[in-house]
This record gives C-alpha cells, structure tokens and sequence, in this order.
C-alpha cells in the first residue's frame, strides 16, 4: 500500500473539493505514449492505485513499463463505531489522493497500441471516476 512515510501535520482538515476547476498540474503525458486521465473529481486511496496498477501489469504480462503520476498524501480520520459526539477528532484511517478533470494517473509505454488501450480500460474500471485513454 502506498502511504507516506513522514508528514508535516499527522491530520489535516477536510478542505473543499474543487468541482467545477480543471486541474492545472500533471495534465500531459511526461515519461509514457498511452495514459489514463481523469475526467471528473475524486478521492483515490492507495487501494484502488494497487488495483489499478495490478490489472495493467497483469494484462500486459509484465511488458513495457509503467509509471503512477499520483501519491496518496492526505490523511483521513475516523472515528471508531458507537462514539458520542465530543472527544476530539478521529485517528488517521487511510491516505488519499483528491484528483481533479485532467490529471494524468498512470502513464506506459513498451507495448503496442491495442494492448496499452485494453490495458488502461481495465484499470479505469477499478477507479472511482470517469476516466478517459490519452496519447502521444
């Protein structure tokens, strides 16, 4: 699981998500042909990546190379079952990452056209936004 090693501050405070704004870092292709990019706002935790990242490498049989454009960073808290209000917030759950339209998550090259464009379907589908299949 992908989780920082170290942080400045062990828990933040939510912030707000920005829907209606396009993300303006990482949005082309830097190391990789073939990407997936993100077409709408949302939470990736370090599982879905992993289960993203898995069916690439497991599609593709170990070819070309592939490269994760995103890092869970953001702490998100949680309070244990059955506890009254008061008492302070909760102990960090799980890390994720807030995603905006037009982030690149993962980039490949090293395989052919077809089996990039197969491969990066079937990670898209264990993501939990709408996402779409970009190229050089």
């Amino acid at each position: 699981m992908l989780m920082p090693k170290k942080v400045k501050h062990r828990k933040w405070q939510k912030g707000r998500s920005k829907k209606r704004q396009i993300e303006t870092r990482g949005t082309h292709l830097s190391f990789g042909g073939f990407g997936i990019q993100a077409m709408e706002s949302a939470r990736i935790n370090s599982r879905q990546i992993e289960a993203a990242r898995k069916a690439i490498t497991h599609f593709t049989k170990r070819g070309g190379r592939i490269w994760i454009r995103i890092f869970p960073d953001k702490p998100i808290t949680k309070r244990p079952p059955e506890v009254t209000m008061g008492g302070g917030k909760g102990s960090v759950d799980h890390y994720v990452f807030p995603v905006r339209p037009g982030r690149i998550l993962f980039e490949m090259d090293g395989v052919s056209r077809e089996i990039a464009r197969e491969a990066m379907r079937r990670a898209g589908h264990k993501l939990p936004l709408k996402t779409r299949i970009v190229e050089v």
